[in-house]
């Protein structure tokens, strides 16, 4: 599949389709559903570390003009981040190796809202997935599913984000996420391009088998955690540019995501 971009000239990727263009940079509306990288920013419990940015230049130099310069450390798994295949699956794809068309895709977003907030250990499921095609239209492959839970509202909260705050406890923690029989309508069956989520994993807190990294991982089709904003983007109708840092063998990274909504 082709697509084209006004920025405000026409972008191609993949190709000619300039006589199509999908998305008008010039009139679309712009949603950063990425955190900040700070010292606020959330890790997987037993994360060994955080994000640390250390100062290496910051002043004028001896030739008299401004130079300042960091150098940041962070785990591939924290804060707005992409899980790579590999993540989940011996010898699939890399952070490196995801390719832009699994990146770059026109997306939808699944409520389930009020439905984490009877129940912070909700699962998307199957049927959620269907209600939500008979409002509108199937799922088509190569799409971005993003999954809305209200879970961004309570970040960088540790407790009311997690669930549990234990230091290096993963045994009590609690927030929603995809279910198994949702994963596998989306990607066995759906073929998405990714799936993304504004709480901390896409599976839910209590889970022990990780099972929907697991299948989304065999099937090599990234994973977007910990997305910011997902209240103000539609449930269709948007595109989403999700480029994560192209980390040669690396298992995941930050990731830079935006909505594009058109006006």
């Amino acid at each position: 599949m082709r697509h084209a971009f006004l920025v405000p000239a026409l972008i191609v990727l993949g190709g000619c389709a300039a006589s199509r263009p999908l998305v008008d940079i010039d009139h679309s509306e712009l949603v950063d559903l990425t955190y900040t990288f700070d010292e606020h920013t959330l890790y997987w419990p037993n994360a060994p570390s955080a994000f640390e940015l250390q100062k290496l230049a910051y002043g004028r130099t001896q030739a008299g003009y401004f130079y300042a310069a960091n150098a940041f450390c962070t785990p591939e798994h924290g804060g707005t981040h992409m899980d790579a295949p590999i993540h989940f699956a011996e010898g699939k794809m890399t952070a490196a190796e995801v390719p832009l068309a699994r990146l770059i895709a026109p997306a939808v977003v699944i409520d389930v809202a009020a439905k984490a907030a009877e129940n912070p250990d909700y699962r998307l499921t199957a049927a959620d997935v269907l209600a939500w095609e008979s409002r509108h239209e199937p799922i088509t492959p190569g799409t971005i599913v993003l999954l809305r839970t209200g879970w961004g509202k309570r970040y960088p909260n540790r407790k009311a984000y997690f669930g549990d705050d234990t230091p290096g406890a993963i045994d009590k923690l609690h927030f929603p996420s995809y279910g198994e029989d949702a994963a596998r309508l989306l990607i066995g069956e759906r073929h998405v391009a990714a799936i993304g989520v504004d709480s901390a994993s896409i599976d839910h807190g209590p889970s022990r088998d990780f099972i929907v990294h697991r299948i989304a991982s065999e099937a090599e089709v990234p994973g977007f955690e910990n997305l910011a904003n997902l209240d103000r983007v539609p449930e269709r109708g948007a595109w989403v540019i999700a480029l994560p840092m192209k980390i040669a063998h690396g298992t995941g990274g930050p990731l830079r995501i935006v909505a594009l909504l058109r006006k």
